[in-house]
């Protein structure tokens, strides 16, 4: 089964603020083109830093002066706006607010957009972009409050729904054209296959796959060449990032020692085009490990008997 589907191309934005008091607030910020980051705003400056090199030609200077200007003045704004509406409930610190914003393009030209605020990880307030209206996403006062006060802000609104509706639609765009080289980058899965055994009634064969991207790939076992269905005996890890902007998961299927069936790891994944990668489990090493776990507990039981005997005959 594949991980993920593929057909829609992701501009999103990513922010964190922690107000570890009346008077510090921690911020980070960074803007992702699918998952690929691409810029963040520095800690203290709140500057724009370009991370890809094809980041800053995409767009005019003038562009970039303007959305420097843009985001200063909404942190700025959006801090002691929260700041402010929290501060009659007396509410502990720290505490943390999450925004996430963005918009999705598909394949046929139609798009979404978003603008959503969390509140200690929990939905807290969303933006209704067509219709220019903030509503909370919990009962709480402070949810009502902060409803309240984004509803008056006319200029902020209806700036976030131009940006929303069209500025980031055509910067996604541009984004696409100058970095498509990242976009498509193709790098190929490298799959090992081996077991272990948590008990000597019970084998757990597991599949390792690394270093592939993009990060959408299918992970299946095979039981004499036939598919094993997903069930109580596989388990497929989250597919986790490699510091080298690659990815890897691993799969588990549990089996029965010397069952007399032949198993592979099936790895598909776009880099391979129309071939699959087949790796087979080699049974004669299980036979092995298991034996060695087998020796290792008979030898272990007879030490602790040895003891035991000795230390009755010591009484």
């Amino acid at each position: 089964m594949w991980a993920d589907p593929e057909g829609c191309c992701k501009l999103h934005i990513f922010q964190t603020y922690i107000f570890h008091n009346t008077s510090f607030v921690d911020t980070s910020s960074w803007a992702t083109l699918e998952d690929i980051v691409f810029a963040t705003l520095h800690k203290y400056t709140r500057d724009l830093c370009y991370l890809r090199p094809w980041v800053y030609p995409a767009l005019p200077e003038v562009e970039w002066e303007n959305l420097q200007n843009l985001f200063k003045i909404y942190l700025h704004n959006l801090i002691l706006s929260l700041s402010s509406d929290a501060s009659p409930y007396q509410i502990l610190h720290p505490y943390v607010f999450q925004c996430t914003a963005g918009c999705d393009l598909y394949p046929n030209g139609s798009y979404t957009k978003f603008y959503r605020l969390a509140y200690n990880t929990d939905d807290f307030l969303s933006f209704d972009v067509d219709n220019k209206l903030w509503k909370r996403d919990q009962k709480s006062e402070l949810a009502a409050q902060v409803e309240r006060q984004f509803n008056t802000f006319i200029g902020f609104s209806e700036t976030l729904q131009l940006l929303l509706n069209v500025t980031c639609i055509d910067h996604m765009k541009k984004f696409i054209e100058y970095g498509r080289a990242d976009l498509e980058r193709q790098e190929l899965p490298v799959a090992t296959v081996f077991a272990r055994t948590p008990s000597p009634a019970q084998l757990l064969l597991v599949c390792r796959v690394t270093g592939f991207y993009p990060r959408s790939i299918s992970v299946a076992w095979l039981r004499d060449g036939q598919e094993v269905p997903p069930g109580p005996a596989t388990n497929t890890s989250a597919i986790l990032p490699n510091a080298d902007l690659t990815y890897q998961l691993r799969s588990v299927l549990a089996v029965a020692p010397h069952d007399g069936h032949s198993y592979a790891c099936r790895v598909r994944h776009r880099s391979l085009g129309t071939r699959s990668l087949l790796i087979p489990w080699d049974s004669s090493k299980a036979a092995l490990s298991v034996g060695i776990t087998i020796a290792v507990l008979l030898a272990t039981a007879a030490a602790l008997a040895g003891a035991i005997w000795h230390c009755k005959r010591r009484r």
